[in-house]
């Protein structure tokens, strides 16, 4: 039970619950009410930022989620050249984040950072899919062992005004090692390699480390749901 509840948060968001304890300790000198609709604010800050356990999948070849979130869109589109993914349609796979998934980004496959290129941009709502084209964005790809890539980009949302990125290019990451994050609500979007079915459907939920996207070795496996 204390592991539910205590959830480990992570050192990025230290400085966001400290801000929210502090205005709510001045809203209580104002006025009570406004005190507990305070706590309120600095309880949810800290889920925000939580960074729980997750037991990553080590089967070779498994492309698991990088984000915590529902799969919006699955469609084939060009990469962009920055990425180095080739000049041909990849299908690419979009995990939104609302504001109470955790926001902590793992790497989707075990590889070297291939190449890492931020993007200005706007700020429009990540569940639509301009967003992938018109916001503030971080592109990050990732290449195995056996010379595979995989491109992943951090989405900046609606709310959303700050993406971190924790490696560099040249790093190495194993499998659902968490390599990213993004404040308050945003988007993943996955790029497969070129004749890699999904095995999501859009409307299902993610979880970052965990959910299987893809499998490069049996790359004609494809996952078809309905809602219910």
């Amino acid at each position: 039970m204390l592991k539910i509840v205590a959830v480990p948060m992570h050192k990025e968001g230290r400085k966001f619950v400290a801000i929210f304890a502090i205005v709510t300790a001045l809203l209580g000198l104002v006025w009570m009410p406004l005190f507990w609709l305070g706590v309120g604010a600095t309880i949810w800050c800290y889920y925000f930022f939580r960074d729980p356990v997750r037991v990553i999948p080590q089967q070779e070849g498994l492309v698991v989620s990088p984000a915590d979130g529902v799969v919006s869109l699955i469609e084939d589109v060009l990469p962009t050249p920055d990425m180095e993914l080739g000049s041909e349609p990849l299908t690419r796979v979009s995990v939104f984040m609302n504001v109470f998934n955790c926001h902590v980004n793992r790497a989707p496959i075990a590889g070297k950072v291939a190449a890492i290129t931020y993007h200005h941009g706007k700020f429009l709502n990540a569940s639509l899919d301009k967003a992938s084209e018109h916001n503030e964005r971080n592109s990050v790809t990732l290449e195995a062992a056996d010379g595979t890539r995989i491109g992943v980009v951090q989405i900046a949302g609606l709310i959303a005004r700050r993406i971190v990125c924790f490696v560099q290019t040249g790093d190495t990451l194993g499998a659902g090692h968490r390599f990213g994050l993004i404040r308050f609500g945003s988007r993943l979007d996955i790029y497969l390699p070129k004749g890699v079915n999904p095995m999501v459907c859009v409307g299902q939920t993610a979880v970052a480390g965990e959910t299987i996207l893809a499998d490069l070795k049996d790359p004609d496996i494809q996952r078809h749901g309905t809602y219910e």
